[in-house]
């Protein structure tokens, strides 16, 4: 189901791990899109495609060597049906909700749902101001919640009606939104947010140029006191993928305390083509 990679050495602060290769045909699907990491190293992730899975993260002298039992399902609307595969079931964004559960952002349609099981039915949220008129397929990809239970939310292809290099984003919670910008580096655009127990929060940006090398990602940090101010948000870099890591579509972050300190997870979104691949990797982010 998962075969373990090396990683590149890191750089600074973060201290590469290991990665695995998922085997999309064992687990039923692919296109991952949203991530989230547990203390005890169970993953969770939804798929573009409509479905979830979620498994124990295994271990061998601290490297990650594999996955443990897997669980996966449809993702549902509000009267418990499995939604149809297509525009309605785009799940592109997921982080575990502060009363419980499981916050999921959708593009096609947007919307944000809370899921207290994500084998259950889900239950619209008040939408951030102003995302019914984003692109199709430009809407939140990025979702987070932070140490202090507020949402943080991203758009990918949003922009700023002022300023079309900065991205649309909010932060408060549903039914209490309160617009800010973006600055993503030039070519870039976000892809994944995950809170750091600082009260700041991770950003993945992507960037893909058919003739210019394909996919590239940065790993960003945006601080607290960045969070906190109304300028445009921009972060610290902390990785590049390449050399940092492979070059794949990295779409989605997560964040773990674990008592040697954080982990930091990345997955890839494999577009359930055979030219791409699931990749999972991890890193530790020394104090």
């Amino acid at each position: 189901m998962a075969e373990p990679f090396a990683l590149p050495p890191g750089r600074g602060r973060l201290r590469p791990l290991g990665g695995l290769v998922l085997d999309r045909a064992a687990i039923g699907f692919g296109g991952i899109s949203g991530l989230a990491l547990a203390p005890d190293l169970t993953l969770t992730a939804v798929s573009d495609r409509g479905r979830w899975w979620t498994a124990p993260l295994l271990l061998a002298g601290g490297v990650p060597v594999g996955l443990g039992p897997l669980r996966s399902g449809p993702l549902r609307d509000s009267a418990g049906l499995p939604l149809p595969r297509g525009f309605l079931a785009d799940a592109e964004a997921l982080a575990a909700a502060p009363e419980g559960g499981w916050y999921v952002a959708f593009e096609g349609r947007h919307r944000l749902v809370h899921y207290a099981d994500l084998d259950g039915p889900g239950r619209p949220l008040p939408a951030p101001p102003g995302l019914a008129q984003a692109p199709g397929n430009g809407g939140i990809e990025a979702l987070a919640v932070l140490a202090d239970g507020r949402l943080l939310a991203l758009a990918e292809h949003y922009a700023d009606a002022a300023d079309p290099s900065l991205r649309r984003a909010w932060i408060g919670a549903p039914g209490a939104w309160q617009p800010r910008r973006y600055r993503p580096a030039a070519g870039f655009a976000p892809t994944g947010a995950a809170g750091l127990p600082d009260g700041g929060a991770l950003v993945l940006e992507r960037r893909f140029a058919l003739f210019g090398g394909g996919f590239s990602c940065r790993l960003l940090r945006l601080a607290a006191e960045v969070l906190a101010g109304d300028a445009p948000w921009a972060g610290e870099l902390l990785l590049e993928l390449p050399p940092d890591g492979p070059a794949e579509n990295w779409e989605a972050v997560a964040v773990a305390r674990r008592p040697e300190g954080l982990w930091v997870a990345l997955a890839s979104d494999d577009n359930e083509s055979p030219f791409q691949r699931s990749l999972l990797a991890f890193y530790a982010w020394s104090s």
